[in-house]
């Protein structure tokens, strides 16, 4: 029969029943279904009326940012969702003012605070496997491709020993690339190389820092060329 009118008691009675046992609308993690029942409802069910509901209704808000991203078919209405006649509640009347709310057995159970601590058990396992899967989707770490100077003090420097020190250099997320010398006049050469750097874990001013340390051969150093990947 699916879901009906959530506006009434008798709708939200129903979403109450279906949420005692079920995480989401559909299947074990959040979808369309869950985001087009929640649209249904205009304000958080009663707590104290249905709280399997309410638990529900919250769990869900907190991916309201992501709904668009959450699989499933937007086109369906929410009344495509929910039980059949056969778990309806046996023992639920119609509403009427003269009803005192605790004549109306919503769960069917005389065990709810064992029945309540099995659903939070099961919701909470499939939020962990959802989230387990979300944190497993990483984003590439972002990198830079550098084309560094490295100036020596003379013509007379040692150039492979300049350039044997500079790739002595080991850094997490550093990667030493090509190279080669480069005519600055006077019969003086500078080595250019060029570096693969991961942006969050190498430091250009640092790095250049550690370089000028080799005194006996750099005089100093110069960014050429700097470009992201």
């Amino acid at each position: 029969m699916g879901f009906t009118d959530f506006a009434a008691d008798a709708g939200l009675t129903l979403l109450d029943r279906w949420t005692t046992s079920h995480s989401y609308i559909v299947g074990h993690t959040p979808s369309q279904a869950d985001v087009k029942c929640f649209q249904a409802i205009s304000a958080p069910p009663n707590v104290a009326k249905y709280p399997h509901a309410f638990r529900w209704y919250r769990h869900i808000k907190s991916f309201e940012s992501e709904f668009a991203a959450l699989p499933g078919d937007p086109s369906k209405e929410y009344t495509s969702y929910g039980p059949d006649a056969s778990i309806l509640p046996i023992n639920a009347k119609a509403p009427n003012a003269a009803d005192d709310d605790d004549d109306i057995d919503l769960f069917g159970s005389d065990d709810e605070e064992e029945e309540d601590e099995a659903a939070v058990k099961l919701r909470e396992e499939r939020l962990a496997e959802y989230n387990k899967k979300k944190a497993g989707k990483v984003k590439p770490a972002a990198k830079s491709v550098v084309t560094m100077d490295v100036k020596p003090w003379d013509d007379e420097t040692d150039m492979k020993a300049l350039e044997a020190s500079v790739r002595s250099i080991e850094k997490d997320g550093l990667v030493w690339g090509l190279s080669k010398l480069v005519a600055v006049g006077f019969g003086i050469k500078k080595l250019q190389i060029t570096i693969v750097i991961e942006d969050d874990k190498v430091s250009l001013d640092d790095l250049q820092a550690q370089i000028e340390e080799f005194e006996d051969y750099v005089q100093s150093t110069d960014i050429q060329a700097m470009q992201k990947l």
